[in-house]
């Protein structure tokens, strides 16, 4: 099959031709990828960020939002079948050990996590577990919804987080609103909170992207955002930040937005947290650290999607073009998400 797979950090990766995955496990699962979404993390692995966290053995193919249709699967899975369309979660997990027993997979003590520290799915066939596949609408394609599998679980579950900050009246910042995980974090927090939310981005075209997907306020970046948000919170701050960036002042500008005993949800990386401890205490601030999120959490997104409460916007990209991809989101030229799209998906 063909596949995405990077050789050497700091260098682009190469599409070559490698053996198609096997079951070898009475619980494995193998899916025929229909879409496989294109995240900023994937940068991150290819500048080297990721290579003291996940211990990979390079080469491997990358590639953690994935979605198709069910191609093999081992002896003991009963819940899904060859043909059945699929959402992947980005986990398989072993389903005994305390995490999995208390729900929050995504901890797994013995987990793997494909396109992190083993082949992803940037490819046109991915290895799974029968844990990690949630089964699908036949109706639904899998490029429409590949990128909720990261992207979206993740805004999904740290807005689950903030719900009992968001009572009506109160006031939610999203850094970052056009991107792929900004504007699943929008339609989620539309859907599952009261408040009011305001969209703090950089980019004017992000802002429009905000706008559609039910931001009640879009301020530009351009050095007065602090003070624009602290205008439509009556001066007070908000309660939350859902920090989708990470970096370049973007931290710094979403700790001046918190109002006392606020929260700050972090999903971007690429920065640091500066706080003294005198001001977390005496402001009684919270920080918050998010990563994807669990099997129910992606269950209920896809209820959303379902009823179209949360749409995903979307590029799609064949498999060849994964550099004209990368550049785009590198640029910020792509908003919402690129979806890579196999040759051999139906």
């Amino acid at each position: 099959m063909k596949a995405v797979r990077l050789h050497a950090y700091g260098k682009r990766p190469t599409l070559e031709e490698v053996a198609d995955p096997k079951i070898t496990g009475p619980h494995d699962v193998v899916v025929r990828i229909g879409g496989a979404g294109l995240c900023r993390t994937d940068l991150h692995i290819v500048e080297g960020q990721w290579k003291e966290k996940s211990h990979v053995k390079l080469p491997y193919t990358l590639g953690h939002e994935n979605a198709g249709w069910v191609h093999a699967v081992g002896a003991a899975v009963e819940h899904v079948a060859v043909g059945d369309t699929v959402i992947v979660h980005p986990l398989i997990s072993c389903g005994f050990c305390r995490h999995c027993r208390s729900g929050d997979d995504m901890h797994c003590s013995r987990g793997a996590f494909p396109g992190i520290d083993t082949d992803g799915g940037f490819a046109e066939f991915l290895k799974t577990g029968a844990r990690a596949v949630v089964k699908l609408d036949p109706k639904i394609r899998p490029q429409d919804v590949a990128a909720l599998a990261d992207a979206g679980l993740t805004a999904y579950h740290a807005v689950k987080k903030a719900i009992p900050l968001l009572y009506p009246g109160t006031h939610a910042v999203v850094i970052g609103g056009g991107g792929g995980l900004g504007h699943i974090g929008i339609q989620s927090l539309k859907a599952l909170t009261a408040a009011d939310v305001i969209v703090v981005d950089k980019s004017e075209g992000a802002l429009e992207l905000a706008k559609k997907c039910g931001a009640d306020h879009a301020v530009l970046a351009n050095g007065n955002q602090v003070a624009k948000v602290k205008e439509i919170t009556g001066g007070a701050g908000c309660e939350a930040v859902i920090d989708f960036v990470g970096e370049g002042g973007a931290i710094a500008d979403g700790i001046a937005m918190l109002r006392r005993a606020g929260s700050y949800y972090v999903i971007g990386y690429g920065g640091m947290i500066d706080v003294s401890a005198i001001d977390m205490i005496s402001q009684e601030i919270n920080f918050v650290g998010n990563l994807v999120g669990t099997y129910n959490d992606l269950s209920e997104l896809m209820t959303l999607a379902a009823e179209g409460r949360v749409r995903l916007e979307t590029r799609i990209y064949p498999l060849a073009a994964f550099n004209d991809a990368m550049d785009e989101l590198e640029h910020g030229k792509l908003h919402g998400r690129g979806i890579f799209v196999p040759a051999t998906a139906r």
